[in-house]
């Protein structure tokens, strides 16, 4: 079943937790698919009069900045051996190349790396975990972190929610514009192919008449 599909079984309330919930988890640290989520609940809350896009963003926001400092916490107190245990566990996300990457990320744009990687999948996971285990002062973290979160999950709310919105208006008018097309093109087709049709049958009959006079000229000779 498709996450939008499985959000609009579930209240209101549920979808607001489940937002929440995963992108905390996912930037605790561990690999769950935190945008898709919110993209399946932010467009859900465009169909869904009953699912709040300000409360969606809101939950959103909260899930992303609490995740990330837990995340940060858990860095914090398991330093290397932390990265290891995760890169055991989860070798696609963990690697040794992604770890590498991440801190030199990290090591050029400090706090930034924060700001911006919870606009990019990998970062996203990484960040917390990874900029305690570098010990970054928490307040910079802090900051990094509460712009990032808010501005990432209610952008990505809002905007989706109006596309959304868009969409489905602009679909109600295409479907009046795809009758009359269908209609168009039904007769169109209709049309070449009675075209076609008189054009083969002229052909055939000139083809018959050439014939024909072909074998009356040996005849009369």
């Amino acid at each position: 079943m498709h996450v939008q599909e499985w959000l609009d079984t579930v209240p209101a309330a549920a979808v607001y937790a489940v937002v929440a919930l995963v992108i905390g988890l996912e930037s605790l640290g561990i690999p769950l698919p935190g945008e898709i989520v919110l993209v399946s609940a932010a467009l859900l809350s465009s169909q869904h009069g009953g699912i709040n896009p300000v409360v969606l963003g809101a939950c959103a926001s909260l899930g992303a900045v609490v995740g990330d400092s837990i995340g940060y916490a858990i860095g914090r107190r398991g330093g290397r051996p932390l990265l290891a245990w995760l890169g055991r566990k989860f070798p696609r996300h963990f690697s040794e190349g992604h770890v590498a990457t991440a801190e030199r990320s990290f090591e050029k744009w400090g706090m930034w790396a924060v700001f911006f990687g919870r606009f990019v999948a990998l970062l996203r996971i990484f960040a917390g975990p990874l900029a305690g285990v570098l010990r970054m002062p928490y307040w910079k973290f802090l900051i990094a972190n509460l712009l990032g979160g808010v501005i990432w999950a209610g952008g990505t709310t809002a905007v989706i929610y109006y596309v959304g919105v868009v969409a489905e208006a602009w679909l109600k008018k295409f479907s009046w514009l795809g009758l009359v097309a269908a209609v168009l093109v039904g007769l169109a087709s209709m049309l070449m192919v009675k075209h076609r049709a008189k054009k083969a049958t002229e052909e055939k009959e000139k083809a018959e008449r050439e014939a024909a006079e072909a074998e009356a000229v040996p005849a009369a000779e």
